[in-house]
């Protein structure tokens, strides 16, 4: 007589002291992967777009320009996060569309 054995599940791999868990063998959802992609974006846009603060608001507009006329923004230095911020998009984009699966031992 053949002993049934139990089926033994896939190995979790557990990730910040297990606050994160991972199933080997999982695929990362694609929601997830344009989340990413979304995410990064916006933020870039919200950098560039907002660098100098609201300055076309019809009520705060105008104080703003003059906060930036006595604090003398730095035009390079804010160009620069915003361009570390666009190659971090580039990066997670890739991230993204080239990783099949978050669980380890599935490297693709």
């Amino acid at each position: 007589m053949a002993a049934n054995k139990p089926e033994t599940a896939p190995p979790v791999h557990e990730i910040a002291g297990g606050w994160i868990t991972e199933k080997q063998g999982t695929e990362v959802p694609a929601f997830l992967r344009v989340a990413y992609v979304v995410i990064a974006s916006c933020c870039v846009a919200y950098l560039i777009l907002y660098m100098y603060g609201e300055t076309g608001h019809e009520e705060r507009g105008p104080l703003v320009k003059q906060f930036n006329l006595s604090t003398f923004t730095n035009e390079p230095l804010m160009y620069g996060i915003a361009g570390m911020a666009a190659l971090f998009f580039i990066g997670v984009s890739f991230f993204a569309a080239k990783r099949g699966s978050a669980a380890p031992g599935n490297e693709q």
